[in-house]
């Protein structure tokens, strides 16, 4: 599975990460273990807007030295970047070029020889949770709880567009939606290693319908969900696949950008898939500068940051509100239906 997976996803990403090579050197101190590294590099999924996610995580840079510092390393460089796609953050972190990833579990899991999870982000929870996704409609818009959660849903929105709309209706009049319906909508996809854009939704095909993302007549791969969005609200697309609370980030660019009214107004679910362990942190197993202690600071640190109001508004743009420590284990689940999905695109 992994080797077909690797050769399908090689194929979607021609473009990878370059990372500086990295360098560490150990220094005789006080303490006879003072710990250098030239330059640690971070890589971002574009689950955002690219520019928007560099802009906001600017501060992470001196976050992540000065708690490390704490920790003893001198880093002397913090380097951010955001892949083409998710394939190239995974590629990146099996190359070696990409010290520190912040990637989905489906990623994850596909290039775990390269890559290992550290930590699992926690999320705050949502007001709206139900299998339904009528429910959803009658309880707009969907606001945030305090109450954290480990695991997050796929939606199947659909947009203003005239086949949109007339897929809302059916659901919000208690029909059932046919894969007539579906199939004669276009749709939204991102790439086969998105948890929300592809895998999980694939299955929510498979288990409802028999079918799966590859049966679709229509399906337009989107780079970004920002694309998506905007694909959305100009009616190229009649329904997207994202992330639960993807609306509500959304919500003022589909105004002020989109030229849209409201985005709860124009937008209904017709989709709700099961819940999807939350996104990792993961370090490369090929980093020149990674080992035990150094993952060790990596993960402290970063539960660190989580815990502070500045570091909260820095993972903010992924909707993490915290970080807890992770087994590869935990990510068990996503590996199932990996294989599934290979299965079914076979």
């Amino acid at each position: 599975m992994k080797k077909f997976g690797r050769t399908v996803l090689t194929g979607l990403s021609m473009a990878l990460l370059v990372g500086c090579a990295n360098e560490s050197t150990e220094t005789a101190g006080n303490d006879g273990a003072s710990k250098e590294i030239e330059t640690l590099t971070v890589g971002f999924v574009p689950s955002r807007d690219p520019e928007e996610i560099v802009t906001a995580t600017e501060p992470l840079k001196e976050m992540l030295q000065a708690e490390l510092g704490e920790l003893g390393y001198t880093v002397d460089e913090v380097e951010i970047n955001v892949g083409t796609n998710y394939e190239a953050v995974g590629e990146g972190l099996s190359a070696g070029t990409i010290d520190i990833g912040l990637i989905p579990g489906g990623t994850y899991v596909l290039y775990d020889d390269g890559a290992e999870v550290v930590l699992t982000a926690t999320r705050d929870g949502l007001s709206n949770d139900s299998d339904n996704p009528k429910d959803w409609n009658e309880n707009e818009p969907t606001e945030p709880t305090t109450e954290q959660a480990v695991s997050y849903r796929s939606l199947i929105v659909a947009g203003p567009s005239e086949k949109g709309k007339e897929l809302a209706a059916k659901v919000n009049s208690g029909e059932e939606l046919t894969w007539e319906d579906l199939n004669s909508a276009t749709w939204s996809v991102m790439s086969s290693s998105s948890p929300a854009g592809y895998i999980y939704p694939a299955l929510w095909l498979d288990e409802n319908y028999g079918k799966t993302i590859t049966d679709l007549s229509n399906a337009i791969i989107s780079d970004s969900y920002a694309s998506a969005f905007a694909r959305l609200a100009s009616g190229q697309v009649d329904v997207l696949l994202t992330y639960a609370d993807a609306r509500r980030d959304f919500e003022e660019p589909w105004s002020t950008e989109y030229g849209m009214e409201d985005i709860w107004k124009d937008t209904d679910l017709i989709g709700v898939t099961p819940g999807i362990y939350n996104d990792t942190v993961s370090v490369s197993r090929s980093s020149e500068i990674m080992n035990d202690d150094l993952k060790a600071a990596i993960q402290q640190a970063f539960i660190n940051i989580g815990e502070t109001e500045e570091g909260k508004e820095v993972i903010s743009i992924y909707s993490h509100n915290g970080y807890q420590e992770a087994t590869d284990a935990d990510y068990d689940n996503e590996r199932k239906a990996q294989e599934l999905v290979q299965t079914l695109g076979q």
